[in-house]
């Protein structure tokens, strides 16, 4: 997300692509949506919503790998969490990160969020995610009503939001009831990642919204044209570099993930 690259009709549908609603009410929302394309480059297919902006990514020959390093970090919470029970995901993407957490967490209950029928076809179609299961839920439903719902509060190990519209101008939901409703579906140790855009004066917003709700917020360097994965605990902590180290070398070996780099990016954030 927040990467550019031109889909096949991106100029055509660049002026057309309607505008989410920014309204952070629980009442329901009636949103159009802008068209979904496609483009492929050098073995990787591309989601768009009708412009230059990248939505998600998949590599033709490995489905399930997090092609793009903004993704990565978003799994930044497994330092964190070895066994995690329920994660969850707003913003469905090219489903990424849910193929993922469901391959790597075989005993994990994955939930993904996304409001727009057609990304959920899509990704079923061309972007190889499994149907729903024992352990996968994928549904259609807007994501402020998901987390407002008090049967989703106290669920989750883990909370991913990648929320934007085909303007690319910010997170959809950034208000401080929706981060508050986040936190409320998190464990007393549960983690919140949310991926934004450094380079927006959206960035500056959600930052201080995140640490007004959450009790630690850390921040990694930014990445691709200035998207920013932030890290959010409920609790304050500091970070214990020895345990987080030898887990991050578990995860490399594991994964191929780069979790080392993930570290060395939290411990400068907080420092």
């Amino acid at each position: 997300m927040l990467i550019k690259r031109k889909s096949i009709e991106a100029e055509s549908n660049y002026r057309s692509g309607p505008r989410a609603e920014q309204a952070h009410s629980t009442k329901s929302r009636k949103p159009k949506f802008a068209p979904i394309t496609l483009s492929e480059l050098d073995g990787v297919r591309y989601l768009h919503f009708g412009t230059e902006w990248i939505q998600g990514a998949m590599r033709l020959r490995k489905p399930d790998w997090l092609e793009l390093e903004y993704a990565q970090q978003m799994m930044a919470w497994m330092l964190f969490h070895k066994t995690p029970r329920h994660v969850a995901q707003l913003g469905l993407g090219t489903g990424a990160l849910t193929k993922f957490c469901y391959r790597e967490f075989p005993d994990c209950q994955v939930t993904a969020v996304d409001i727009n029928p057609a990304v959920i076809a899509i990704c079923e179609s061309m972007f190889k995610l499994p149907p729903n299961d024992a352990r996968l839920h994928v549904m259609e439903m807007d994501a402020m009503d998901y987390v407002c719902d008090s049967e989703h509060h106290n669920t989750l190990h883990a909370l991913q939001v990648d929320l934007y519209d085909a303007t690319a101008k910010g997170p959809v939901l950034d208000s401080s009831e929706f981060y508050q409703a986040c936190a409320d579906c998190l464990h007393p140790d549960g983690i919140l990642t949310v991926n934004l855009f450094g380079d927006h004066p959206s960035f500056a917003k959600n930052l201080k919204v995140l640490k007004f709700v959450f009790g630690t917020v850390l921040c990694f360097p930014p990445v691709h044209d200035g998207n920013v994965v932030a890290i959010a605990f409920k609790a304050r902590l500091k970070l214990d570099e020895a345990i987080l180290r030898t887990r991050a070398e578990e995860i490399q070996n594991l994964t191929k993930l780069p979790a080392h780099a993930w570290l060395d990016g939290l411990l400068a954030s907080q420092a």
